[in-house]
């Protein structure tokens, strides 16, 4: 197993259960929560391998679906524990984040594509299952509010290419990305940091 399958597989991990605690808290059943979990993990690098011509890692691996069981009951049994720990459904996420990023790089990279397309493909591997799992549980996707989510992943993608550019280890620089995007998204929320809103004439 090489290194970037071990960081799309904790990926997987820290994604489900994001997806799997925020349905929890909509009080859903076991298999709709496993559901989430699963779309979650699995939906951003979907819509990336269609877009590169592939098809979609979990069809070939049945691991992706035994990660997302192992989430499920994870959360089943400490879930008690995880609701303790604040903003836990965030640092899952921000970590699955970052994570899922360098996946959709290193992927695009290997079939050939060019620097900004690698880029593109980072940030929806990294944020599209998020945009799929709040979608699914009635509330509006972070990429689309002002929170700075789908500007880590691209601030990463750049931080990926500088690092190449100056010839860093191979997975010295994918730690890098990956660690930069998360430590983005976390000072981003922290600080409250974010994007300016599109103003209505309403608000006026």
């Amino acid at each position: 197993m090489s290194f970037i399958d071990v960081i799309d597989y904790i990926g997987t991990f820290a994604f489900a259960i994001s997806g799997i605690r925020l349905a929890a808290g909509k009080h859903f059943d076991w298999f709709g929560a496993f559901v989430v979990g699963l779309v979650t993990a699995v939906g951003g690098g979907t819509i990336r391998d269609l877009l590169l011509g592939n098809t979609p890692f979990w069809m070939q691996q049945s691991s992706y679906l035994l990660v997302t069981f192992f989430a499920l009951f994870f959360v089943i049994l400490f879930g008690r524990q995880l609701i303790k720990l604040n903003h836990t459904i965030f640092l899952f996420d921000a970590i699955g984040l970052g994570l899922f990023t360098v996946v959709g790089i290193e992927k695009s990279i290997d079939a050939g594509f060019p620097i900004w397309v690698c880029i593109i493909m980072g940030t929806l591997t990294g944020a599209a299952g998020g945009v799929l799992r709040d979608t699914l549980i009635n509330e509006v996707p972070l990429i689309f509010r002002k929170d700075i989510y789908a500007i880590a992943c691209i601030l990463g993608g750049l931080i990926f290419f500088a690092c190449r550019y100056f010839e860093f280890g191979h997975e010295l620089s994918e730690i890098i990305t990956a660690t930069s995007v998360i430590v983005i998204r976390i000072v981003a929320v922290v600080c409250h940091i974010s994007l300016p809103t599109l103003k209505s004439e309403d608000d006026k």
